[in-house]
């Protein structure tokens, strides 16, 4: 399979001189990560070597185990690596933790009960030590962003699966960040509400201009809504592909239904078959 960090502009490819690329805001190489189990060391990841760009939709897919999540972890410091390097945003994972650079959407909304929905998405920015004004401001600039403008007052357990999951997307905007980290946050969803999610984010991310990271075990998923899909082996977690997704940026449902949309997803499917003919 190829590894492909980066995909070469026109002029590169042609010989010439390279276009201007947008900055890097992700920039893994040879990433390990190994957890010291009580019988024998488990090899989480494998020199995993990836450059995610500034406007980039980047989705990690593989089989469960792979390192998906693990690697998207690393990105956000809330684990380390034992070999390799990586840069977020120019600067050490730590820092950029610090700063504030990225915002986490987990698998579950993580949303506290007692809480309005509203306070919910201020809960980042009191910990920050931002005024209410502002606290509120954003908040309310966010829920109405992710089509939540009138439910600020709400309670979680007052609004739909898919409802909470939009909250937590807004939750993480409001921190203004430069990169968005998304661990799998639809995959317990039914897949009309997954369909209706995924057409939202990739409007959003279109609006925004935000460099997401999103994890999925979904094919489809990861097609419509990616600029690029890393294609991650069983554990050890390698890289096997990185395929650009040359797709309309403006995306509708119909486009699963397209032979360009099925050529893209065939491939995906190709790696991650082959995947599973490693020895290891």
């Amino acid at each position: 399979m190829v590894l492909a960090q980066t995909s070469l502009q026109p002029s590169e490819a042609a010989g010439g001189a390279p276009d201007a690329l947008p900055r890097p805001i992700v920039q893994a190489d040879k990433l390990s990560l190994v957890y010291q189990a009580t019988d024998k060391p488990v090899v989480a990841l494998s020199e995993v070597s990836l450059i995610i760009r500034e406007g980039d939709f980047v989705s990690l897919i593989g089989p469960s185990g792979c390192g998906k999540t693990t690697l998207l972890r690393v990105i956000a410091d809330l684990e380390r690596p034992t070999g390799g390097a990586i840069t977020v945003a120019g600067t050490t994972p730590e820092k950029a933790r610090l700063d504030r650079l990225y915002g986490y959407v987990f698998q579950a909304p993580a949303l506290y009960p007692w809480r309005s929905i509203e306070r919910n998405v201020m809960l980042p920015l009191e910990i920050m030590g931002l005024p209410k004004a502002e606290r509120q401001a954003r908040a309310r600039a966010q829920l109405e962003l992710v089509g939540l403008a009138g439910f600020e007052k709400k309670f979680p357990w007052q609004l739909s699966g898919g409802m909470q999951q939009r909250t937590s997307i807004a939750r993480a905007l409001a921190l203004q960040p430069e990169l968005l980290l998304m661990d799998e946050p639809f995959g317990a969803l039914d897949e009309i509400t997954r369909d209706h999610l995924n057409l939202h984010l990739t409007q959003l991310w279109r609006r925004m201009g935000k460099t997401c990271v999103f994890v999925t075990h979904s094919i489809s998923e990861a097609v419509f809504l990616s600029t690029r899909i890393v294609v991650m082996s069983p554990r050890p977690g390698r890289i096997l592909d990185v395929i650009d997704c040359d797709l309309p940026r403006e995306r509708t449902l119909d486009l699963r239904e397209t032979p360009e949309f099925a050529a893209i997803a065939h491939r995906v499917r190709e790696g991650l078959k082959e995947g599973h003919s490693y020895d290891d």
